[in-house]
């Protein structure tokens, strides 16, 4: 099975201060995280020179897209991005990570996600949506669709009302398998009367946390996942330390998570995501994939960002396989 990904194309830009005072000359507030104009993007990228700095694509579905790809899935990645530079080095990256990309590019500034870490250690993140929430399911020729076999979208995408319904109902007719990940409790929060007429109508595998599961069904984690199974068919409830939850019908798994030492937690339900649905599309068991998703997020959590470094791939896939073969 192939996996093609519709999500927020978001480069996430990572900035080492030197002092505090560039905050302020960048117009945003220390330790907040807030979505911004584009002429305070602007004030951000003026700001930038000389300062230590990392880039590579983000947003939730691109990043499980990939990891996919690096396990060797046949995967690809839609998304909406500008005419300019970040808009380049995010095109450049995903098909660079052996992503199938399919871009609608647009004149201005692209999607950006800047995480601003001060001397004490704290992050403030500014989050630019751009052109990434105006892509429209009209720009997503039905030819590009119809060449995989299972579609993931991220619960953000939700509030694009020209995009998230309309995508659903036509990969639906085309025949395609939806996951869907809810993405934040606020998403569940806000919108779920529309989710729950969505997600028994279209959603074949949704993954949530903790959180998500129990905003959305109003039971702690262990019941939510059998009863989102019953609207979904597979549910996959992630619970932090203590693992993952996943049902399918009457069966239902518990997979516990790796032994990690901790860094950073940024990347972790979406590399989960990647090695679940890895699992899925290889014709694994329930508890195969859960655990081929731990595998991937018991990695991701032991660095700092969303991506998994170069030097563990090689182990991991080998690690996949023995997973594969039991």
């Amino acid at each position: 099975m192939k996996v093609i990904g519709v999500g927020n194309a978001l480069l996430d830009v990572l900035l080492s201060l030197k002092n505090d005072s560039v905050l302020q000359e960048m117009g945003v507030k220390k330790g907040a995280m807030d979505l911004i104009d584009e002429s305070t993007m602007r004030e951000i990228q003026k700001a930038q020179s000389g300062l230590q700095r990392t880039e590579a694509p983000g947003g939730s579905v691109c990043n499980t897209m990939r990891a996919m790809a690096r396990l060797g899935a046949e995967v690809g990645y839609i998304g909406k991005i500008g005419d300019d530079l970040y808009g380049n080095i995010y095109e450049t990256r995903v098909r660079e990570a052996g992503v199938n990309s399919f871009f609608v590019r647009t004149r201005g500034l692209s999607g950006c996600s800047t995480i601003l870490v001060s001397p004490d250690g704290e992050r403030t993140m500014a989050t630019f949506l751009g052109p990434a929430a105006t892509l429209s399911s009209e720009e997503i020729p039905d030819d590009v669709l119809r060449a995989y076999d299972c579609i993931y979208m991220e619960g953000y995408l939700i509030s694009n009302d020209p995009l998230f319904l309309p995508v659903l109902k036509r990969a639906k007719n085309l025949g395609l398998k939806i996951a869907l990940d809810l993405s934040n409790f606020n998403i569940v929060n806000g919108f779920r009367s529309l989710l729950k007429d969505i997600i028994p109508a279209y959603v074949d595998i949704l993954f949530s946390n903790e959180s998500e599961a129990e905003a959305y069904t109003g039971l702690p984690a262990r019941e939510a996942v059998t009863a989102i199974s019953k609207e979904a068919g597979i549910s996959v409830v992630t619970i932090g330390k203590d693992g993952v939850l996943a049902c399918n019908g009457d069966l239902t798994v518990h997979e516990k998570a790796l032994d990690s030492h901790v860094v950073d937690t940024t990347g972790a339900g979406d590399n989960f995501a990647a090695g679940f649905l890895y699992g899925y599309i290889r014709g694994a068991t329930l508890e195969q994939s859960a655990r081929i998703g731990s595998l991937l997020a018991g990695n991701v959590i032991e660095m700092f960002g969303a991506q998994i470094a170069e030097e563990r791939w090689e182990q991991i896939k080998l690690k996949v396989n023995e997973v594969l073969r039991k």
